[in-house]
C-alpha cells in the first residue's frame, strides 16, 4: 500500500488528503508532487486529477480540493466505517452518516469516485490521530485503501509533521519489524499501539524517567504527559532550546543535523536523504552524546537489589 512521491506525481489521479493542511504544512506538496505537475500519465496536470480534503474545519487546502467533506470532531473512524461499508455495497442508515456531518449521498459519491480512479492515494495527516480514536483512525483509513484495491490501484501515506519521523520509524521496523510504540521492558521488542506509545506511557505516569532526543514533546504533547515529564529525571539532547529543556533537569546541547553533524535524514516516502555537514560546530553530535552514555553505563558496576542478587544467585 506504501509508493514514492514520484509515482504519485507521475501516475495519482485521486488524492484524498485526511486530516491535514498541506496547503500551510506542506506548502510544495501540491505543486511538487500531488496536484500540478504533469506526466505521461496525467498530461493535463492538475485537470487530470481529482482532489477530495476531509477535516473538520475549512482551511487554506479546501480551497484547492475539488471535494470538501466536513467531518465532526472525533467522528473520522465512524465515516471510514461508513465508506468501507459502501465500498462493499453494504446498506447504511442516512441517520448513521447525519452524525458524521456528511450525507449519504456524498459518501455515495465519494465512493463511486474512487472505484472509477485508475491510481489513488490518502495522504493522512495528524489530525487524523490526534481525535480520540488516535491510531485506530489511521489502521482505519489504512485498511480502506487495503479494501479499494479489489477495485483499483489504491496506496495510503502518512503526512509528517516534524523533521526525519519517517527515519526513526525506517530504522525501528528495520531493528525490530515494528515502526512505533515499541517497549524492550522484556529483553524483545514488543509492539502495541495505545499501550508502549510515548504519550500513553506519559499520561499514565509509568515512566520514572525520560530521554528525548532531537524532539519537543513538551511543545505538542497533551498536557498530562508534560506534566510527568516535568516530574521526572528528563534530559534532552537538542541544538536549541525547547519547551521541553526548560523542564528537563539536563539538556546538552548538540550540533544540528545536516549543518554541522552528518547523517541521513528519510523523506516522508521513506526516501534516504544523506546529510553532508557544510559548517563545524563547538558542540558533539547526537551520535557522541549517545556513544559516550552508553559507554559511561557499561563501565559502571552491575547494580541489582540486594533481594534480587539472592535470588539471581539461588537460581
Amino acid at each position: 500500500m506504501t509508493c514514492t512521491l514520484g509515482e504519485v506525481k507521475n501516475r495519482a489521479d485521486f488524492v484524498v488528503y485526511w486530516g491535514g493542511n498541506p496547503a500551510e504544512c506542506h506548502p510544495r506538496h501540491f505543486t511538487k508532487y500531488a496536484l500540478m505537475p504533469k506526466s505521461k500519465f496525467l498530461p493535463k496536470g492538475r485537470k487530470d486529477r481529482t482532489a477530495v480534503l476531509v477535516d473538520i474545519r475549512p482551511t487554506k487546502s479546501a480551497k484547492a480540493a475539488d471535494i470538501f467533506l466536513q467531518v465532526r470532531p472525533g467522528k473520522d473512524f465512524e465515516l471510514i466505517s461508513i465508506l468501507r461499508a459502501l465500498i462493499k455495497d453494504q446498506k447504511v442508515s442516512a441517520e448513521v452518516v447525519a452524525e458524521t456531518g456528511v450525507t449519504l449521498e456524498q459518501c455515495a459519491d465519494l465512493v463511486e469516485r474512487m472505484k472509477r480512479a485508475k491510481f489513488g492515494c490518502m495522504f493522512f495527516g495528524m489530525g487524523l490521530s490526534m481525535t480520540r480514536g488516535k491510531h485506530m483512525n489511521s489502521a482505519a483509513l489504512l485498511t480502506l485503501a487495503a479494501e479499494m484495491n479489489a477495485f483499483t490501484k489504491f496506496v495510503a501515506m502518512p503526512m509528517r509533521g516534524h523533521g526525519n519521523v519517517t527515519g526513526a520509524d525506517v530504522i525501528m521496523r528495520w531493528q525490530t519489524g515494528y515502526p512505533f510504540g515499541i517497549t524492550f521492558n522484556r529483553g524483545y521488542p514488543r509492539y502495541n499501539p495505545g499501550e508502549f506509545s510515548t504519550v500513553d506511557v506519559l499520561v499514565r505516569g509509568d515512566a520514572d524517567a525520560a530521554f528525548i532526543i532531537g524532539a519537543d514533546p513538551g511543545a505538542t504533547m497533551p498536557q498530562p504527559a508534560i506534566n510527568h515529564l516535568a516530574r521526572i529525571p528528563t534530559i534532552v539532547l537538542d541544538p536549541h532550546v525547547t519547551h521541553t529543556s526548560n523542564l528537563a533537569r539536563v539538556h546538552i546541547t548538540t550540533a544540528p543535523a545536516g549543518i554541522s553533524a552528518p547523517g541521513t535524514a528519510y523523506r516522508m516516502d521513506e526516501i534516504p536523504l544523506p546529510l553532508k555537514p557544510a559548517l563545524k560546530s563547538p558542540y558533539p553530535t547526537d551520535e557522541e552524546v549517545v556513544r559516550r552514555i552508553k559507554d559511561a553505563i557499561a563501565r559502571k558496576p552491575f547494580w541489582m537489589p540486594e533481594g534480587e542478587q539472592i535470588l539471581a544467585t539461588q537460581i
